[in-house]
């Protein structure tokens, strides 16, 4: 299977490494005894970000790769291609 990067990786990778970031952030609150209210919002926001970039890594493979293997036939899967994008949002 041919791999490629696509233009949304390297936001993708920013995103994660922000979430990275604040992850490091959440182990040291916890290790301070920080308000659990306010570990619990950090978490949600990690959460959404990883989320967010599992959102456009699957948007863009189907953008990208599958239109392609649609090959002469991508117009014809691009209604359900929009479709099985737009289902993704309920995984």
């Amino acid at each position: 299977m041919n791999h490629t990067v696509h233009v949304s990786h390297p936001k993708i990778i920013k995103r994660l490494k922000n979430a990275e970031g604040h992850i490091r952030s959440i182990v040291t609150m916890l290790e301070e005894g920080r308000n659990c209210l306010e570990i619990a919002q950090q978490l949600q926001a990690v959460e959404k970000a990883v989320q967010s970039a599992k959102k456009t890594l699957i948007h863009d493979h189907l953008d990208h790769c599958l239109e392609s293997a649609a090959g002469a036939d991508g117009e014809a899967a691009k209604a359900p291609i929009e479709e099985f994008k737009a289902i993704t949002k309920y995984l």
